[in-house]
């Protein structure tokens, strides 16, 4: 408690002194950028070896390197490494198998440097994400039904199965939570996620301050009331009458909580989507920014939004006596995409660069104010309403607006901007999004950080009831080209798909899938081969049947390679009766043969068989129709006085 009060003392010098921040750097103290340990991997094949690599930074302190599984929640042993040091490899690895390692500084430094990678080589496909949560503020939903059906599709096209829910938005927070926990009860091997669309009942929770503004003590939002499905939350305690804004005022009874930790680890990842009471947007309103929302979360799945593979960052803060916020900017950055491919830019040239120049992460942070608008350094909430930032997924801290449920507000009105689609608030806790850059997901990342309690460090400032995201948390890094103008050819008894090919480039084919009905229930058919040309054909029952096809690309990226599909292209057809019918016509005699035709569907197999008694028959062809009739000759046996023909459907 006293290191914590010691070093959020020491932040409150930063936080309105940006200028003084400056002349640290000028006298060349430690940098934000050595608290964190740059990793990237570099993988072998045959035999298999796995090579870490960082940058050093010279501090004479040695390493010690770690490695767990990835869902593991302690680290196996540990090497110490000489200071020199600047890689590592490992042998003891096997093709398709996931390993996390972890770098920090040997013996630990008073304030943590650390970095950490997930790695693998050749990851086999994720091939089904489980059950995500829709949860829709009803307000909209009317006028937005046409782009909610999209992305419910586009949910279901990157093998989310989909459950939905209307609600008012006058409904609090219990109700919501309600809905979420039955869903969860009702499959908890399977529901993973929710999506808050809307103005979503906002909870508040504890009676703390993040930012160390003393005037801002009281309840913060706390979407992690949504996540943590265990009860425990209690409104029973604080008594709070003293804050500046009302919002966070807490009293017993008024339906905001006590905890200002989560009681229990969350079990769901939790994103929300919220434009309400951004008038600095205006002429938009909240259902244009809800509906581009959906839009640009649409043309990034499909590849139509794109950003190079690079990390921008601005630093307004620098080390902090230790907190060194912007680490996570550099911790993250170094996995993804490599340090030679991390921009970090000055005072007030954030919007100027990102506004002109795509980055697909951004780390932003400087000192805010109590009008929740401001960023010192940076801008204000009328730059992003006034830019069209080019930065898809965004980390941004400071004070007040990390609070982010108020009129204007700096953090929420990142996601308004250009083609931004999701915001942290890492730097009070440091968030470890470093398992994106093998396929998970965002959401995968925010109830990680949410439940860190040391396993990554530095931990400080881990676990209290304000860590969210805002944005789409099923939302992954690498996105696939996904294939084009799928169709559906049907003959009785049989479909036969074609597709136009994924523009992207190290395709190891495509799966196809089919379901009897479009809720995110679809059966692989390719039976985990991938198709390798741009068609396909299979027998089935009659019925309407969806199918849809997803590109399958080998994936790399600086820690290591993994099978990645691409959104689902769809088509629905329906199969006409296998038992409709095929007819034979009358035999006739021409020229010492008997001939007939056979009549019906293309596409239909069929056999035709002869019999001198009706009762023995004997088959003579099989065949496939090619055109709607088959002519067919048989040479009479003089030793038969009759003769009878008949042909039958085949499966």
């Amino acid at each position: 408690m006293h290191q914590r009060f010691y070093r959020r003392a020491l932040e409150n010098i930063f936080i309105f002194g940006s200028w003084f921040v400056a002349s640290c750097y000028a006298s060349g103290q430690v940098s934000t950028r050595d608290y964190a340990i740059e990793i990237t991997a570099t993988i072998q094949e045959a035999p298999p070896r796995i090579t870490l690599n960082w940058r050093n930074d010279a501090d004479g302190q040695q390493f010690m390197v770690q490695r767990k599984a990835k869902n593991a929640t302690n680290w196996s042993g540990g090497i110490i490494l000489s200071a020199a040091t600047s890689s590592f490899s490992d042998t003891n690895v096997m093709v398709g198998v996931e390993y996390e390692y972890g770098i920090t500084k040997y013996p630990a430094a008073a304030s943590a440097q650390s970095g950490y990678i997930d790695t693998g080589i050749r990851l086999p496909l994720v091939d089904s994400r489980g059950t995500v949560i829709l949860m829709v503020d009803n307000t909209y939903a009317v006028d937005l039904a046409t782009e909610l059906a999209r992305l419910q599709q586009d949910l279901v096209g990157d093998r989310w199965a989909v459950i939905r829910h209307d609600v008012a938005r006058t409904a609090g927070p219990p109700a919501i939570k309600t809905l979420i926990r039955n869903d969860y009860l009702n499959d908890p091997s399977q529901v993973r996620a929710v999506l808050l669309f809307g103005h979503v009942a906002v909870p508040y929770s504890g009676n703390y301050n993040a930012d160390d503004h003393s005037e801002h003590t009281g309840a913060w939002v706390a979407d992690t009331y949504y996540a943590d499905v265990d009860n425990g939350w209690t409104d029973t305690t604080v008594k709070n009458t003293s804050a500046a804004r009302l919002a966070n005022r807490n009293i017993v009874g008024d339906g905001k909580f006590d905890q200002s930790v989560i009681p229990s680890d969350v079990e769901i990842e939790v994103g929300r989507v919220d434009f309400a009471n951004l008038p600095m947007f205006l002429p938009r309103t909240e259902k244009d920014l809800l509906r581009d929302y959906l839009a640009k979360d649409h043309n990034f799945r499909h590849g139509i939004i794109t950003a190079q593979r690079r990390g921008l960052i601005f630093d307004g803060f620098g080390q902090s006596g230790g907190q060194a916020y912007a680490a996570s900017g550099w911790r993250n950055f170094a996995p993804f995409f490599g340090s030679a491919q991390i921009t970090e830019v000055g005072t007030d040239q954030f919007f100027p660069t990102a506004a002109t120049t795509d980055f697909l992460w951004a780390y932003v942070a400087g000192g805010g104010d109590a009008n929740y608008m401001d960023c010192y350094g940076v801008g204000a909430t009328s730059d992003f309403a006034s830019n069209n930032v080019k930065t898809i997924f965004n980390m941004v801290f400071g004070s007040y607006w990390i609070d982010w449920d108020a009129t204007n507000d700096f953090f929420r009105a990142t996601l308004g901007s250009g083609n931004a689609l999701t915001v942290a608030g890492a730097g009070r806790p440091h968030w470890f999004f470093h398992h994106m850059a093998m396929g998970e997901t965002i959401g995968y990342s925010t109830r990680l950080s949410q439940n860190n309690a040391g396993v990554y460090v530095p931990a400080e400032f881990a676990r209290e009831v304000h860590v969210s995201l805002l944005g789409d948390p099923t939302l992954r890094m690498h996105v696939v080209k996904p294939p084009s103008s799928l169709t559906a050819t049907t003959n009785s008894g049989s479909v036969t798909l074609n597709w136009g090919a994924s523009p992207d480039t190290s395709l190891q084919g495509y799966y196809v899938y089919r379901s009897n009905f479009f809720d995110g229930h679809f059966t692989a058919i390719t039976n985990g081969a991938p198709v390798s040309g741009l068609s396909f054909t299979e027998s089935v029952a009659a019925g309407t049947y969806t199918y849809m096809v997803r590109a399958i690309k080998l994936e790399s990226s600086p820690s290591g390679t993994y099978s990645n599909a691409s959104q689902g292209i769809f088509v629905t057809t329906t199969v006409s009766n296998s038992n409709s019918p095929i007819r034979l016509s009358q035999a006739t005699l021409q020229s010492g043969l008997f001939s007939l035709k056979v009549n019906g569907q293309i596409g239909m197999k069929f056999v035709i068989e002869r019999s001198t008694n009706l009762v023995q028959w004997t088959a003579l062809l099989t065949n496939t129709l090619a055109s709607t009739n088959f002519n067919f000759s048989d040479t009479p046996a003089s030793s038969a006085s009759q003769r009878f023909y008949r042909t039958q459907i085949l499966p």
